[in-house]
């Protein structure tokens, strides 16, 4: 019984220890901004806490005035704490946030409608800056289903990140739920990718110091990966409705350990749960298969996107044995990859980033396939998850042809119009009241001024000159 009693201590003791070793390479950002709008209490999510905007401790809401804070009072079951409450803004409004770690931030806005005696959020219209940068213009696309998060990577070399909300003239009010905002590790943006265009493949620069929307992030041939499984907190989505070749493919899951090296892909850049499984082209006798994997990817027209593919080999018996081509937009991003020749290693993740420009059809698509150095008998090609995110063109914008300026300026003219009208409304009740003062005035005069009847007795006179003193 004593050695049993022993055994169990030392694998309490093991678990203990291998639990520490796990949560000190848990990624712990500098600046960690986790906002509850319109909630007086905090909230906790995926063991993450959520702080009240109302919560009388310090908060980033620069002035409260003109916003009102909603309450659902029938919330869907199942549905997060922090979609109970929202931050309604009446006119523009900040959140201005204090940044101790300058760099690349990483800014999720969520939103969820719901209907209150005073407001129905389906009506709201607004736009949103982001230090500077348009990321949402006339924003009206929430269902009432699902919540709606859209993040964001935002540059940032100041001392606090400001998040403005401004309301449309059509609806008059804007609102958001919650808000994040949390310093990005230094290797998840680079500053240089691949641009692959019809002419030639070129560096890229300056990336990190682009505004970038998350636009897909895909867990390729594997389930969804919920924020929690997430060192980041981030959500991937299945690939199944982007896939378009359904043959001479098939999925697969590891149940080994992903090695992440020094130098190399880390877990904020991809977790386990999405580098364990995969799409895999297999050569099964003594030939290899011609065919691609495709995925196609709907995008907006205008715009570049930065692709960034993540491999794994999962697959392979030895190293060495696989070699495959990667394409972005029908172009040939890169030739006879060798992830082991990189790695050095089985299992080890490796990513690439490409910048691309959507087409005029606005679609963008990804191929993975056998190359001319591939052997038969083995994987002849692998791909592990996709993310796609846009780039903000030359208005400074992620969303339309228009500045952070022209937003503001909208909202002053739309206020002068409501001013100038206020004023001509007061102007003309002045009008009115001065024309009425005067007749009143002039009927006065000519009641006590006018002449007097002959006829018209001594007493009578007395009466009316009396009545005309008093006045």
């Amino acid at each position: 019984m004593e050695f049993l009693h022993l055994n169990l201590l030392s694998c309490l003791l093991l678990l203990c220890i291998h639990t520490l070793c796990v949560s000190s390479h848990l990624f712990s950002p500098v600046d960690n901004h986790l906002i509850d709008c319109g909630s007086v209490a905090a909230t906790t999510i995926d063991n993450r806490q959520f702080v009240g905007d109302l919560s009388g401790k310090k908060t980033p809401l620069s002035s409260s005035a003109g916003t009102i804070s909603l309450r659902n009072e029938n919330p869907l079951p199942g549905l997060a704490a922090i979609y109970h409450t929202a931050r309604i803004f009446r006119s523009p409004s900040n959140y201005v946030f204090p940044i101790r770690d300058k760099g690349t931030h990483m800014v999720r806005l969520h939103f969820h409608v719901f209907n209150s005696p005073e407001l129905h959020l389906a009506d709201a219209q607004f736009h949103v800056l982001v230090n500077g940068y348009v990321v949402l213009s006339n924003f009206s696309r929430v269902h009432a289903e699902n919540p709606r998060i859209i993040e964001y990577f935002i540059w940032d070399d100041a001392e606090k990140l400001v998040i403005m909300f401004v309301p449309t003239h059509n609806s008059k009010f804007a609102f958001v739920n919650a808000i994040e905002v949390i310093s990005a590790p230094k290797d998840l943006v680079p500053d240089t990718a691949q641009y692959v265009s019809s002419n030639n493949i070129e560096n890229f620069d300056g990336l990190s110091k682009q505004a970038l929307e998350v636009v897909y992030r895909v867990n390729v041939g594997g389930p969804k990966v919920t924020p929690f499984n997430d060192s980041l907190w981030r959500t991937w989505i299945p690939d199944d409705e982007f896939f378009k070749s359904k043959s001479e493919s098939e999925k697969l899951f590891f149940g080994g350990r992903i090695k992440y090296q020094v130098g190399g892909a880390s877990r904020e850049v991809g977790p386990d749960n999405m580098y364990n499984s995969a799409r895999l082209i297999r050569s099964r006798n003594d030939s290899v298969p011609k065919v691609n994997m495709t995925w196609e990817f709907p995008v907006i027209g205008g715009y570049k996107y930065l692709v960034r593919m993540h491999f794994c080999d999962i697959a392979s018996i030895s190293l060495g044995l696989l070699y495959f081509n990667v394409y972005v937009n029908g172009y040939l991003a890169y030739a006879d990859l060798d992830l082991t020749y990189i790695t050095g290693s089985l299992a080890s993740p490796f990513y690439a980033d490409f910048v691309v420009d959507a087409d005029r059809l606005g679609t963008l698509n990804v191929m993975v396939g056998p190359s001319n150095k591939s052997i038969p008998y083995v994987i002849d090609g692998i791909l592990n998850g996709v993310e796609v995110m846009k780039l903000n063109n030359s208005y400074n914008s992620l969303d339309g042809e228009v500045c952070a300026g022209l937003v503001l300026k909208s909202w002053s003219r739309g206020n002068m119009g409501l001013f100038l009208t206020l004023v001509a409304a007061v102007c003309i009740v002045l009008s009115i009241s001065i024309v009425i003062r005067r007749r009143m005035i002039g009927s006065r005069e000519s009641f006590q001024w006018s002449r007097l009847p002959v006829d018209v007795s001594g007493n009578h006179v007395k009466i009316s000159s009396f009545h005309s003193e008093g006045k």
